[in-house]
């Protein structure tokens, strides 16, 4: 018996282990790191990652002076403090806007850019809110003016971009976007308890994977295993770039609606900022087969951006509208969501005259998880544990190497 209870100990011990994962959960886990993870220049945009172009985009970042009142700078929609995103459920500038503001830490890595991937590259999405008339307002004349006029920012530019902000005014606003691009990507978030479990899963560190907590290791085996939230949120940053349904109403309680990708793909293609037009920097247009791959199509309707989860504690409320206020709201979604409903055929009655869109099953992955209580908070303790112990947010330069 004294043998029989010793092995009985010993197996639950075994079983308890921080390094008991299968190979195929393991493989799992290890394909979401190593963090951080290698960046690399974009090539559409010639002053990608050159340190005097992320200050001089960290200047601009922090300007109110670029809307037209004065009062609304990028940063007043993405707050450092609360992850580079907003805590209101719908971002509001010059007017009220429809979307949350989604982080824009981490964004260097992305190929599409806000909730339906309306532009094709991070300084595209960086001009999008200068002209918006719910965001910043402006015209293109007008930040180009306040560049050329203001002696610090017109030393900024020269610094970042070798000549005065002159000539073409469209090029000069173009530049404005890229130098705003450069300083988000060097916005890239820090390590987290489980980049710390991950690593020591690697080596088989048992001492420094225990350290990890329990909860956050069963949340760890629902998300790669029984929810399945990896289908989506894959890699080290936790997204496969892509989008898809998610269980929210197209149309909002004041009758609206939100196409979604639908959308963005309208008006990625009909921007000209996107990667196809003169202002890509590329030396040829190779950074552009995704933009010339993406045409309009029905399984776009209603969908949007999966968005990446590192220091998803910090970006509340959640969804392209703000509807979810917490990770426990999030998780409790996606366990109840509607399945059927996600592949209801839609009639599209938001289609352009003489568009042929028939209706046809909406697709998604998702279905109806139905987890217990305690598995949706094991799933939010590890969505927890992706993110930074002590995050440290970036405040603006006092002012731009070699002006002033």
């Amino acid at each position: 018996i004294l043998v029989l209870l010793s092995f009985g100990v010993i197996a639950s011990a075994i079983a308890e282990s921080p390094l008991s994962f299968t190979p195929q959960e393991r493989a799992a886990i290890l394909s979401h790191g190593p963090w951080p993870a290698k960046s690399s220049a974009d090539t559409s945009n010639k002053v990608s990652g050159q340190p005097a172009a992320v200050h001089f985009g960290e200047q601009l970042f922090f300007e109110p002076r670029l809307s037209v009142t004065g009062s609304i700078s990028c940063a007043t929609c993405h707050v450092p403090v609360s992850g580079w995103a907003e805590s209101k459920a719908r971002a509001a500038g010059i007017g009220q806007t429809r979307r949350n503001a989604p982080s824009v830490i981490n964004s260097g890595f992305s190929r599409w850019f806000g909730w339906g991937g309306a532009t094709d590259s991070l300084w595209a999405a960086s001009l999008r809110p200068l002209l918006d008339p719910l965001e910043m307002g402006n015209a293109e004349r007008h930040a180009v003016a306040l560049v050329r006029a203001d002696a610090r920012l017109s030393c900024g530019y020269r610094a970042a971009f070798g000549t005065a902000p002159d000539g073409d005014e469209e090029s000069a606003f173009v530049n404005i976007g890229k130098a705003l691009a450069a300083f988000q990507q060097s916005l890239v978030s820090g390590r987290t308890p489980f980049d710390d479990f991950r690593d020591a899963i690697a080596r088989n560190d048992r001492a420094a994977a225990s350290r990890y907590p329990e909860d956050a290791r069963r949340g760890l085996r629902l998300f790669i295993g029984k929810a399945q939230c990896n289908v989506c949120h894959i890699g080290p940053r936790f997204t496969n770039d892509e989008f898809d349904k998610v269980g929210i109403p197209v149309r909002a309680p004041d009758g609206m609606y939100d196409w979604g990708r639908y959308d963005g793909i309208k008006a990625m293609l009909a921007s000209r900022f996107n990667r196809r037009s003169r202002h890509n920097d590329g030396a040829v247009k190779a950074n552009a087969v995704s933009t010339d791959h993406v045409s309009l199509n029905v399984e776009a309707y209603g969908a949007f951006k999966v968005p990446g989860l590192r220091n998803v504690a910090l970006t509340a409320p959640y969804m392209h509208d703000g509807s979810l206020a917490t990770l426990r709201d999030v998780v409790r979604h996606y366990s109840e969501i509607d399945a059927v409903k996600l592949h209801i055929a839609a009639s599209h009655p938001h289609a352009e005259p003489g568009e042929e869109l028939p209706p046809r099953p909406a697709e998604s992955v998702l279905r109806t998880l139905n987890l217990n209580e305690g598995e949706i908070a094991d799933l939010v303790a590890f969505l927890e544990s992706l993110t930074e112990r002590k995050p440290l947010p970036r405040r603006p330069v006092a002012g731009i190497p070699g002006c002033f």
